[in-house]
């Protein structure tokens, strides 16, 4: 097990790293991942709203629908700590868009 672990360590990384080089797939995948808990992840549909906007904001129309989906089953305060995230995730990457997190 500790092997499988260890994978799923590696992948999740690996998104990350190309998230932050600004793979719009990527972005996609850590929403998908947070939204269905693979991989051994939690399910946390905050960080699952926040990547799957990041995505969105790059023309992700998936990304658009997913969270669209999502957003149905969260709090209006939950929704805005994902925005606030999103916003502080492209600020710490050096990313920025005209609809900052939308």
């Amino acid at each position: 097990m500790a092997i499988g672990q260890k994978g799923a360590e590696f992948l999740m990384m690996s998104r990350l790293r190309d998230a932050e080089a600004g793979d719009v797939n990527a972005l996609f995948e850590l929403g998908v991942t947070y939204s269905t808990g693979n991989g051994g992840t939690d399910v946390d549909l905050v960080e699952a709203h926040k990547w799957f906007n990041l995505a969105a904001l790059n023309g992700c129309t998936r990304a658009q629908a997913c969270r669209a989906e999502i957003s149905i089953e969260m709090t209006a305060r939950e929704i805005a700590e994902a925005q606030k995230s999103a916003r502080a995730w492209l600020a710490m990457t050096g990313r920025s868009s005209a609809r900052a997190a939308a």
